[in-house]
């Protein structure tokens, strides 16, 4: 063993939710839509919570953990999608958040090799994301596990 091998912290673990997560849960998930400039609003936290432990609405939901095992340091909330042009379905990775203090752990990577891991256990043809242009660092992480596209994505609000 080299002396980096030896001095590298152990590799975080990822797991399903379970409830006990909930409050570690929820504090990284007002983090991630904080990070996002979106509004305080717990009751979307909860919402969201709700959807991803009880597995509604096709979610699933990873959490990484320190070598605790109790500790969360980020989370990834995946659904299942259908994808008609290929007669498949995929995961689509909604939301990927790791602990500003966590970051540089391996956290972020091992979510994304997960949700990897599940997709083919599941059958998927692919796992597929959205990310900010300008969100260089997770980017960084991204580049090293999956192919950025050349798709744009467009948003429309509904409309009676």
């Amino acid at each position: 063993m080299s002396d980096d091998e030896s001095t590298r912290p152990p590799a975080p673990t990822v797991r399903r939710v379970r409830a006990q997560d909930g409050p570690q849960w929820a504090r990284l998930y007002a983090a991630y839509r904080a990070f996002y400039e979106m509004p305080e609003q717990p009751d979307v936290v909860a919402t969201a919570w709700g959807w991803v432990l009880g597995e509604q609405h096709g979610m699933t939901g990873l959490v990484a953990t320190a070598p605790d095992g109790t500790t969360l340091l980020g989370l990834a909330n995946l659904r299942t999608f259908a994808r008609p042009t290929t007669g498949t379905q995929g995961l689509y990775l909604d939301d990927l958040f790791t602990d500003p203090s966590a970051r540089r752990s391996g956290a972020g990577g091992a979510l994304l090799e997960a949700a990897a891991t599940l997709a083919a256990q599941r059958g998927a043809s692919v796992v597929r994301w959205i990310t900010a242009t300008d969100n260089a660092t997770a980017r960084a992480v991204y580049d090293k596990h999956a192919t950025a596209t050349p798709w744009v994505t467009y948003d429309m609000a509904p409309r009676a």
